[in-house]
């Protein structure tokens, strides 16, 4: 009988063993195995985690799981082993009815009570946005679902993306600690921000107060959609920071006086990010104002940016230009005008350098031009002067001080709130732009939600699949800014930043670094035993040190 050899299988696992960590350290399978019911053989608990897996792979789209899971140590990144056939379409299809039918917000909210529990949130300051996420090929409703309840409509609408051409639903969330999601959720493709804020205004006590958040005890942050009149009646008492829109004259007044009353509170640099070449550093000021909207006075703090918007600032290029051909042309016809007299030229003179226009100030100088008899002047007499005629000698001055001021004011946004400058809840004009600025965060989670190869026939051969999708894409990026959290509050604590790009360090490292950092690691399997092919570097030990994960999650399959 000859020597059978043990055979030696190597697995990419990159950093995927370090999401199904954190999928532990939540509990992110036992809780969704607790709510949703079924009777398939692969509970939805697992299926769910390989989505989020594949998700979180950046390799393949999401509807080829059974391909991806075919070159995977499944018993690894699972806690159990799983045949790839486990993750056929139509088993998939079916967890995502399951989901559906038990209510994705339900489901979410299970996980997200559960990491909340683990991590500790701070819940001070509640962040929503929204963004469109474009469906391509034309998206019929299949037949069976016109008899039911459609959850969100695909269709046209505003696109977020410069897509109006592609059919689209709306993905609204509600962030807490720099972009953790607590709450997710689709929308109609042709629904307005306006309107999700409206709605989810009526809800929002209740939902927080299934994570122990008393009214009153939070500040709802949002972009400037939120001001209307509805929106801001359905706040109520809810304290709020946003940006009001620049389409109120009340935004232009508020930044006319801030920057002609030029008192400033200077704040400084606000972003942990280091200046490039081509980005350079923001620095702020802020000036505390009031305004009434609607009956109801609100604080206004006028914010001055270094790094001004650069669609104004073209904008404001393009009216100075403006501004020149018009004062040329002002200037070529008073210049044809001629006067018989230097009073009424000088009169017109001054009527020209008083003659307004928006980015330069005309001068008329009058200059005499003598008219001369007919004949030969005599060698020995000056030429005789037989009359005198006026005309202005025109000059265009850029008014230097009004376009400083524009400039200035270009560069401005007004922030609105209602919440106080006393008292326990107390928050400075520096305060309120610093809170405000963290929406960013919120925004950047919508780049992670919209990778086109998702969103395919598979999902949506029904209307259902798609929200219980969103709800996959919502863990996957939960447990996405879990893992961004720990290693910002590692730096943050120890004072030692991370390796970032180009061999340098940063003190805001984000997880797409870490997945940078594992993408050359291989495991070895031998039966049931696992090993690296290459020992861990200090960048990736130092790395599983601020994720709080031992490296024994490479080789030793969890439960």
């Amino acid at each position: 009988m000859g020597l059978v050899l043990p055979t030696i299988e190597a697995y990419q696992v990159q950093h995927l063993p370090i999401v199904k960590a954190y999928a532990d350290k939540i509990g992110l399978v036992e809780a969704i195995n607790q709510v949703v019911p079924t009777e398939m053989a692969i509970d939805p608990g697992t299926i769910v985690l390989g989505m989020i897996l594949d998700t979180l792979s950046g390799r393949s789209p999401l509807y080829r799981l059974e391909e991806f899971f075919t070159h995977q140590d499944t018993a690894l990144l699972l806690g159990k082993a799983v045949p790839p056939e486990a993750f056929q379409d139509d088993t998939v299809g079916r967890v995502l009815e399951r989901l559906y039918a038990t209510g994705t917000m339900k489901v979410f909210t299970a996980c997200a009570v559960r990491a909340d529990r683990a991590f500790g949130f701070d819940k001070r300051y509640v962040h929503f946005d929204t963004t469109s996420i474009t469906v391509y090929g034309d998206y019929r409703p299949p037949e069976e679902a016109a008899e039911q309840e459609v959850p969100f409509r695909i269709t046209y609408g505003y696109s977020k993306d410069k897509r109006p051409d592609l059919k689209q639903f709306v993905f609204s969330t509600l962030c807490v600690d720099r972009a953790v999601p607590l709450w997710g959720k689709p929308e109609d493709g042709n629904a307005s921000d306006k309107t999700v804020n409206n709605t989810l205004l009526s809800n929002i006590a209740t939902f927080l107060a299934q994570h122990g958040v008393a009214p009153g005890a939070y500040i709802y942050v949002a972009d400037a959609a939120l001001v209307t009149e509805d929106n801001l009646a359905a706040l109520g008492d809810t304290l709020f920071i946003t940006r009001l829109p620049a389409t109120y004259s009340e935004c232009g007044r508020l930044i006319a006086e801030a920057v002609a009353h030029n008192t400033w509170e200077e704040v400084g640099v606000l972003a942990h990010t280091q200046p490039t070449k081509h980005r350079a550093v923001t620095i702020y000021k802020v000036s505390e104002g009031a305004v009434t909207l609607y009956g109801t006075a609100y604080r206004a703090v006028v914010v001055h940016s270094s790094t001004q918007d650069r669609r104004r600032q073209q904008r404001l290029e393009r009216d100075m230009q403006l501004s020149y051909s018009a004062a040329q042309a002002v200037a070529r016809q008073a210049a044809q005008q001629e006067y018989f007299c230097r009073a009424d030229a000088e009169t017109a003179a001054a009527a020209l350098c008083a003659r307004p226009t928006a980015y330069h100030l005309l001068e008329g100088a009058v200059e005499e031009r003598p008219l001369y008899g007919r004949g030969r002047p005599s060698s020995r007499q000056p030429r005789p002067i037989k009359a005198l005629r006026y005309r202005l000698n025109i000059t265009i001055q850029p008014d230097t001080e009004r376009i400083r001021r524009r400039e200035a004011e270009a560069g401005c946004f007004v922030l609105l709130t209602n919440v106080p400058m006393a008292g326990d809840l107390a928050h400075s004009a520096r305060d309120i732009l610093t809170v405000y600025k963290e929406q960013h965060g919120t925004e950047q989670n919508y780049g992670f939600l919209k990778d086109p190869v998702i969103v395919n026939s598979l999902f949506l051969k029904k209307p259902a699949r798609i929200e219980a999708l969103g709800l996959v894409l919502l863990l996957a990026l939960l447990i996405w800014r879990l893992m961004e959290r720990a290693m910002r509050r590692h730096v943050d604590t120890t004072s030692r930043p991370l390796p970032g790009w180009d061999k340098k360090v940063t003190e805001r490292p984000t997880a797409f670094m870490m997945v940078t950092k594992f993408a050359g690691v291989i495991v070895l399997k031998l039966d049931h035993d696992r090993q690296l092919a290459r020992p861990l570097s200090a960048v990736q030990h130092h790395y599983l040190t601020a994720l709080d994960v031992p490296a024994t999650c490479f080789t030793l399959p969890a439960g």
